[in-house]
């Protein structure tokens, strides 16, 4: 029970944090900034024809100004004014094209300061799409993969902050524009027209999380309004020709038909909330010709903004089309009333409507669960429905036949967390209308999986009889390397091409064909500097038996017998079972990559890391599992620390916990409610369980119903209990609906005036991740200062605090 009255409560939640002092960036060691700016390796994309390659070249990190640049931040978009899109720094920088034969690289001539983005392959692979960010607006490009030559579709105009523009089946691009006669940007009037209202209709749940971003007054809505307003238009990239489609509207997107006679269009409509993000507005779905005639409108969805936690809207929802009937519009609709703490054995049904699209529809299957996704198979009106179960987390695929009589059938039931049971997921193709499919051969679909086992992941490509459901390996990686296919260019399995790596080689790529396997990349090792580097997968128990995983990093040049400081990052997750959550998800025989602010930079420091160490909270009941969290993760860190001294290279005392957002959170709770650590590093995490009342993670009681459990999972709530010094890290525009600023300032505040050893950084321009260099390299230097000062440098018998001072 409560032992502060709410008054005191709420009078430290809100007191005043004190203004910290402006101070200069710092950097860490050279030889850790170095790794951190050098530019990564290309990204690659596989043509569907399986001929090509694309290899898009990337920039090292972007420098603060550039994501300093102003956003207006509206019903949970972050959007660019400048360009009209989604606010986002320079990535891809430049193209090449390979020759998947012959290996032969041609450079794509760009222009200069490319900035590159929405790419997309043509159904047949010699056509490459993608847009190019100017100062003052993006451009549209197609690119002839043959001869390498791009030509202009667009010079300015694209509006893609809700749709790419995407290949139609005969060869022409569709894209959505800023519309010709939209007007001027609008002004913020100095003087308000009025307050801004919210009303709530009494009796009515509205159980809304604490969304960030929202719109906030009538200047938010008309600038919303402004930005997101599109003209679906079609352009033909050999006469460069375009035809306008529909009337202006805040399309999220416009799909054409398999047979391409019509377009499926999604839009949004007022009235706009303040309370909830675009997705929840208003909508309408409507299927035209493609001379934009009105065929029939198929949704017509109100505000949704009183939803049950984990809920779904009620009515038609998942709308699109068969990827591979002429004109079959697919959807599901909630038989629940979409609330998913209804008793039900029929919780959602899939419905199938042809054209002119009038009426009910027809139903191909009703479903115990709740629907989460469709995949069509090759040459066949057959999809499989894949449903969740949230209670016990488990995955149900079925085969049905969309056009015909034969009865739905159950191809696999499985718990989503039994990675050792996983069977794979099909691999896919393009069909002629260009969308995606199930591969078939001869019956058989081809899987791709991780292949988790006790002894480590070794991912393979399996054939599954359809008929028999029996399944036949064609390939399995093996030996000390770790390689996992990425597509497949023969529809039998028998050539492939897969993402190789081992603790020597940083990622390349390798096609296999015939038996035999050769390299078609040669990217470099980003950081020779840890070619020394120790990685092992190690296996232990929990007190109370649970089995327990992490992946041990050891530091170049260590000699078995050195004790070395120690440092435990994880993230807790929720198991239903002990057996899936001590199941072994990581490999051996990986390349130990290290960028950005990971903490596996403290490898170069000396230090020993417990990285991923497993933080199970296992109940059978989801609905109470948390009541438990507490003492599950103290049992699992202590765990974890006794098996560093059980082999050898820990001292069990010079321990340091870490973690990012709800692995911030566990340190908090670890650091307050345990003394198995010298110093903590929370990144981004939230502390104040009653600041997101309707929900946290998997945990769906409301404040409301689980009073006791929120005041125990706050840690902000036993910050006086927070005796080892704790570093607490925020992007001070973090848009994570569970984690604003807000809860960082107010668990230092709480802990500095309870007397505890504590400092925040709060990051200039950054959210929930972090991408701006200089804050980066900031993180990277205050986490290594913090525990070379608490962890390193500690003395067995003192506190942190006190041992760093001596």
């Amino acid at each position: 029970m409560y032992r502060f009255s709410s008054l005191v409560a709420i009078a430290i939640a809100t007191a005043a944090t004190p203004l910290a002092a402006q101070s200069t960036y710092d950097t860490p060691p050279p030889a850790i900034a170095d790794i951190v700016t050098r530019a990564p390796s290309p990204s690659v994309s596989i043509s569907p024809d399986g001929t090509t390659m694309l290899l898009m070249e990337r920039e090292a990190l972007p420098p603060v100004s550039e994501i300093a640049k102003p956003m207006e931040r509206l019903a949970g978009l972050r959007l660019d004014v400048s360009i009209n899109d989604v606010h986002n720094p320079r990535n891809v920088v430049g193209l090449s094209i390979q020759d998947i034969a012959t290996g032969e690289t041609r450079k794509v001539a760009l222009p200069p300061e490319a900035d590159i983005s929405e790419v997309g392959w043509s159904k047949d692979g010699d056509k490459v799409v993608f847009s190019n960010t100017y100062a003052d607006g993006m451009s549209l490009h197609v690119m002839d993969v043959k001869s390498a030559k791009v030509s202009t579709l667009l010079d300015r105009g694209l509006n893609a902050i809700f749709a790419e523009p995407r290949f139609l089946a005969d060869g022409r691009v569709l894209a959505l524009t800023i519309p010709e006669k939209r007007g001027p940007m609008p002004v913020e009037s100095l003087t308000p027209s009025g307050p801004a209202i919210q009303d709530a209709a009494g009796g009515e749940e509205a159980q809304t999380r604490t969304y960030q971003d929202m719109l906030e007054n009538p200047y938010d809505e008309a600038l919303f309004e402004w930005l997101t307003t599109s003209q679906p238009v079609i352009i033909d990239p050999t006469t460069g020709k375009s035809k306008k489609l529909l009337e202006p509207k805040i399309y999220l997107g416009a799909a054409p038909s398999p047979d391409g006679k019509y377009l499926m269009a999604t839009w949004i409509e007022k009235p706009f909330s303040y309370q909830v993000p675009y997705s929840s507005f208003p909508m309408k779905t409507a299927i035209y010709t493609m001379d934009s005639k009105l065929v029939s409108l198929i949704r017509e969805r109100p505000l949704i903004d009183n939803l049950p936690v984990q809920g779904v809207e009620t009515g038609r929802r998942s709308i699109g089309w068969h990827p591979n009937e002429d004109a079959l519009v697919i959807w599901a609709e909630a038989l629940d009333g979409g609330d998913p703490r209804v008793k039900t054995d029929q919780r959602d049904a899939v419905f199938v409507l042809g054209a002119p699209f009038t009426g009910e529809g027809r139903r191909i299957a009703t479903m115990e669960d709740r629907y989460v996704g469709s995949l069509g198979l090759e040459d066949t009106d057959d999809m499989i429905l894949v449903e969740y179960d949230r209670d016990t987390r488990e995955v149900r695929q079925t085969l049905v036949d969309v056009t015909g009589t034969a009865e739905p059938r159950v191809l696999n039931l499985r718990n989503v967390q039994d990675a050792y049971n996983d069977p794979g997921s099909p691999l896919t193709k393009r069909n002629d209308a260009g969308y995606g499919v199930a591969i078939v051969d001869n019956g058989a679909l081809l899987l791709s999986g991780q292949g988790a086992s006790p002894e480590g992941n070794r991912p393979f490509l399996r054939r599954w009889d359809l008929a028999t459901l029996e399944t036949a390996e064609l390939w399995r990686n093996s030996g000390e390397s770790y390689e996992s296919v990425l597509d497949v260019i023969a529809d039998d399995g028998s050539r492939f091409i897969t993402y190789y790596e081992s603790p020597s080689d940083p990622g390349n790529i390798r096609l296999h064909s015939g038996g035999e396997a050769r390299f078609l990349t040669d990217f470099p090792d980003p950081h020779p500097e840890l070619s020394g580097v120790e990685r092992k997968l190690i296996t232990y128990k929990r007190d109370d038996g649970v089995d327990l995983t992490a992946t041990l990093y050891l530091p170049p040049n260590y000699k078995e017998g050195d004790k070395l400081p120690v440092v435990v990052w994880a993230y807790p997750q929720e198991f239903n079972d002990a057996s899936t959550a001590g199941q072994v998800r990581d490999s051996n025989y990986r390349f130990t990559r290290v960028g950005s602010y990971s903490h596996l930079f403290f490898l170069m420091q000396g230090y020993a890391i417990m990285d991923r160490a497993a933080m199970p909270v296992v109940g059978s009941d989801p609905e109470t599992v948390n009541d438990t969290f507490i003492e599950q993760i103290v049992a699992s860190a202590q765990a974890a620390v006794d098996e560093t001294v059980r082999l050898g290279f820990g001292d069990g005392y010079r321990v340091g916990v870490g973690g990012h957002s709800y692995g911030a959170f566990m340190t908090a709770h670890l650091l307050a409610q345990s003394d198995i650590f010298r110093a903590g590093i929370a990144r981004s995490g939230a502390y104040n369980r009653t600041l997101t009342p309707f929900g946290f993670q998997s945990e769906r009681r409301v404040f409301w119903d689980a009073q006791e459990t929120y005041y125990k999972l706050s840690p902000f709530m036993a910050a006086n209990k927070i005796n080892e010094p704790m570093l607490l890290i925020h992007g001070e525009k973090d848009n994570n609906s569970g984690t604003f600023p807000e809860q960082s300032e107010r668990m230092f505040a709480a802990i500095k005036g309870t007397g505890g050893t504590a400092r925040l950084v709060m990051l200039p321009h950054e959210s929930h991740g972090y991408r701006g260099r200089e804050n980066i390299l900031h993180t990277l230097a205050e986490m290594i200062d913090w525990f070379d000062r608490y962890v390193k440098n500690a003395k067995l018998g003192s506190d942190s605090a006190d041992a760093a001072a001596e």
